[in-house]
């Protein structure tokens, strides 16, 4: 499935607006970021698929402060308990529903707490945010990332019935959907 969209170019100066200054963007920056190119991308900005055996993902733009993707989900599609490496970030829901469930509490007795993220809704998050993402609903769903600096590695993390969060692995990656396939387990 593909949407038809406007030009590519319009989001590549929209966040170039936003990276004029220096130095990494606020999570609040990060927020109004993604809400306004969700409006943007479903005024037809730019092309999504969706793709039944993983989930789709394409990067929109990228500089030295901020790196933006668009990221399509089919149910039951989802994400490895995970961070951002340091970077901050945000997500706005552009079409269907994603569950997200964060780490509450403190690392070592720490639980996940699930909300629904409808359409419309944004999630902004500091650089120590570890969550999941996973489609829980019966349709495709959306959504558009930024993150500020732009990603350098991602870890991944179990969390014991305790509430102890044991780092699995880690990946050097500028990919918001690297695979825990393909990180060096932590030993």
């Amino acid at each position: 499935m593909t949407t038809a969209l406007r030009s590519p170019a319009r989001i590549r100066r929209t966040a170039s607006r936003t990276a004029s200054a220096r130095g990494p963007l606020t999570v609040a920056q990060l927020g109004d970021h993604t809400r306004f190119l969700a409006q943007e991308l479903l005024a037809g900005s730019h092309p999504w698929r969706f793709d039944a055996q993983s989930r789709w993902h394409q990067r929109l733009y990228r500089d030295d402060r901020v790196d933006v993707w668009l990221i399509t989900w089919m149910p039951a599609q989802g994400t490895q308990l995970h961070d951002h490496g340091g970077s901050s970030g945000a997500f706005t829901v552009l079409e269907g529903a994603l569950e997200e469930a964060s780490l509450a509490g403190p690392r070592t007795a720490a639980h996940l707490q699930r909300r629904d993220r409808q359409a419309g809704a944004t999630v902004s998050f500091g650089p120590r945010y570890v969550h999941d993402v996973l489609n829980t609903s019966a349709r495709p769903a959306v959504s558009v990332h930024a993150y500020s600096p732009p990603l350098t590695s991602m870890t991944f993390y179990d969390l014991a019935d305790d509430g102890g969060l044991t780092r699995i692995a880690q990946l050097d990656t500028d990919d918001p959907e690297a695979s825990l396939e393909n990180a060096e387990p932590l030993l």
